[in-house]
């Protein structure tokens, strides 16, 4: 196994969600041995956003801004990030809040490292949604993990609701 990896040599798997949502990616760190490390590059193309307005409970994240420009969404303020700029979003409630869009006219190139703690707990303050994982964290391998639960934040009951 090579330790050294080229972003321009990765396999890109694209994802969408309707009109808003489009990314290219592809796993870093996982494939060079990292557990407790994740890393993936990302291209999001013009005017699109690759995940929704999102918090980690659990996780930390930082994205190095490769190329092109956009608009780091971080709790209630929207900043310009372009190459060259590296943004940190620790772990924390919905005042920790992120999303990066690309700008209107080109492409945003980024590395997104992250912690890979599992269980974590995010909640999508835009749509009222809590998700939780375990087994792996979120951006790890999906069929480790245990549990993965997205529900509305107002769906919750009790804690002895259904006990006996």
């Amino acid at each position: 196994m090579h330790q050294i990896v080229s972003l321009r040599a990765l396999p890109l798997t694209a994802q969408s969600h309707g009109e808003s949502y489009e990314a290219h990616l592809a796993s870093v760190a996982a494939p060079l041995g990292a557990k407790l490390l994740g890393a993936r590059y990302v291209e999001v193309p013009a005017g699109k956003k690759a995940w929704p307005f999102h918090c980690h409970h659990a996780n930390d994240e930082l994205f190095v801004i490769l190329g092109g420009t956009g608009v780091l969404r971080h709790g209630g303020e929207d900043y310009e990030v372009a190459a060259g700029d590296v943004v940190v979003c620790p772990a924390g409630g919905v005042e920790t809040a992120h999303q990066l869009r690309a700008g209107a006219t080109e492409p945003l190139r980024y590395l997104a490292v992250s912690t890979m703690n599992e269980p974590d707990v995010l909640e999508y303050p835009d749509s009222g949604k809590v998700a939780v994982y375990a087994g792996a964290a979120p951006g790890g391998e999906k069929a480790a993990r245990r549990l993965e639960l997205t529900v509305k934040k107002d769906a919750g009951v009790g804690y002895w609701e259904g006990e006996e």
